[in-house]
């Protein structure tokens, strides 16, 4: 499975971003998509995620500020990310989950996003 995720850049304080993520070699309707952010300093956490059927689910951080959505005939998942904070500023990483279906996960290599107030 390969993901490749792109987007990133630098934005001010309230800006929009829209990150996405495009994956082969996998079933991509079999996958649980997600996205996540690793700031410095601290660990990698799940910003959001979608299922193949499209079920979403976010950090309460987030909430109301980014949208994640998928195009299963892209094989792309993306992450809107509006009304941006200095606190977002991270590199983000998409992932693919198939373990349902008795696949594995998967890494993308991240995308940064920065800031700035």
């Amino acid at each position: 499975v390969q993901l490749q995720a792109s987007g990133g850049g630098l934005v001010q304080a309230g800006g929009s971003l829209r990150l996405s993520c495009a994956a082969s070699g996998t079933i991509f309707r079999a996958n649980v998509m997600g996205w996540y952010r690793q700031a410095p300093g601290k660990q990698r956490e799940l910003v959001a995620s979608i299922t193949g059927l499209g079920n979403t689910n976010y950090t309460d951080s987030v909430k109301g500020r980014f949208t994640i959505s998928r195009d299963n005939a892209k094989n792309t998942v993306y992450l809107q990310m509006n009304s941006l904070k200095p606190e977002d500023t991270a590199v983000y990483y998409c992932r693919a989950d198939s373990s349902a279906f008795g696949g594995g996960a998967s890494w993308g290599q991240g995308t940064l996003v920065t800031v700035s107030s």
